[in-house]
């Protein structure tokens, strides 16, 4: 009786050993594909927030026209370009990313951040399109595609549905598609782009408030004492809100990247737009000796594409041992807000 009762025992602890050696097999299966799963969504989300890389201009607009099988028209360029930026929004890497709610793209920034910050010029140009370039005075009907692309570029940029930004944003870009089909075509007159010095100031008036404003957000990557200049130059200009006479700024911690990223985002939309708008406006900037300070613009928005070739996004003190991204970049913005200044300078004169 009793070794019957010992072989019962060894069969039981043989039978839990054999259980537990199967439950752990399978723990490790589990264990071992999410640990997959999440090499590749790092290895996929590490793809994905890589930067667009530069377009031609020219052999952009020439394959917009072939689509449409018309051939160079003023406003061609600026419109092709506009689209082709639109479009790389949209269907580069990942597509958009800036709404999304799964991995990968729930946890990057750097490229959802570099979407808005292109995606804000993409509204402004669209907006002197609709307000200035394809009007001819200030009573002059707006564009019927224009009237469509311009509110949608302004839909909210994170929306993930009902609808989603993305369907928005294509409609848009369908919507200047049918604007360069209409310049494009000889036979419609209705469909215009006025290259013209006072269209152009205007638009570069909003370039340079942009860039203004990237400029010193990106300079506030280190602690500073400002003087407030709010209301100066004008002995009776007023505020809503009294502020004091010097203002300390700095940007938190962990908004740095976000601000360098939109920047580079803004300045690489702004050389393609600008690159297009040099062929577009070619007379005009030869009639006012302008083309030199167009050119200075392209090449600071240039430098400020330059690879980045440390993982983040330093941010030392300016003078110190580490370097500050943020503070090189504010640097290339900053000459090429001053460029546009004197470039808009130049295209008021008579």
């Amino acid at each position: 009786m009793f070794w019957t009762w010992v072989k019962q025992k060894l069969s039981a602890l043989l039978a839990i050993f054999r259980f537990e050696s199967a439950g752990s097999g399978w723990k490790n299966l589990i264990v071992t594909s999410l640990l997959i799963l999440v090499i590749l969504i790092l290895l996929l989300g590490a793809y994905w927030s890589r930067e667009p890389a530069e377009f031609s201009i020219a052999q952009n607009v020439n394959e917009k026209l072939a689509l449409t099988g018309d051939d160079y028209v003023v406003g061609a360029a600026s419109a092709a370009a506009l689209i082709r930026v639109a479009e790389t929004l949209l269907d580069k890497p990942g597509g958009y990313l800036s709404n999304d709610v799964m991995p990968p793209g729930l946890y990057l920034d750097n490229i959802p951040n570099w979407e808005f910050g292109a995606l804000v010029q993409v509204r402004d140009f669209t907006r002197s399109f609709r307000e200035n370039f394809s009007r001819s005075q200030s009573q002059s009907t707006e564009d019927p595609d224009l009237i469509i692309a311009e509110p949608n570029f302004h839909f909210d940029n994170d929306s993930w549905l009902f609808p989603p930004s993305e369907s928005e944003y294509r409609q848009a870009t369908e919507r200047l598609y049918s604007y360069l089909e209409s310049i494009a075509d000889p036979q419609n007159v209705n469909a215009q782009f006025y290259a013209r010095a006072d269209n152009l100031a205007s638009w570069l008036l909003s370039v340079e408030s942009r860039l203004g404003s990237l400029s010193q957000r990106l300079s506030a990557s280190v602690r500073q004492r400002r003087v407030n200049v709010d209301t100066s130059g004008e002995s009776g200009a007023a505020q809503s809100t009294p502020n004091s006479a010097e203002v300390s700024v700095q940007s938190p911690w962990l908004l740095v990247d976000d601000v360098f990223y939109e920047a580079r985002g803004a300045s690489w939309a702004l050389k393609h737009f600008l690159v297009a708008v040099e062929m577009d406006f070619e007379q005009v900037l030869e009639d006012k000796n302008a083309k030199a300070s167009l050119r200075q613009i392209i090449r600071d928005l240039e430098a400020s594409q330059r690879t980045v070739f440390f993982p983040i996004i330093l941010n030392g003190s300016g003078f110190g041992i580490f370097a500050n991204h943020s503070l090189t970049m504010a640097n290339y913005i900053s000459r090429a807000n001053a460029a546009i200044i004197d470039l808009r300078d130049l295209l008021s004169q008579g």
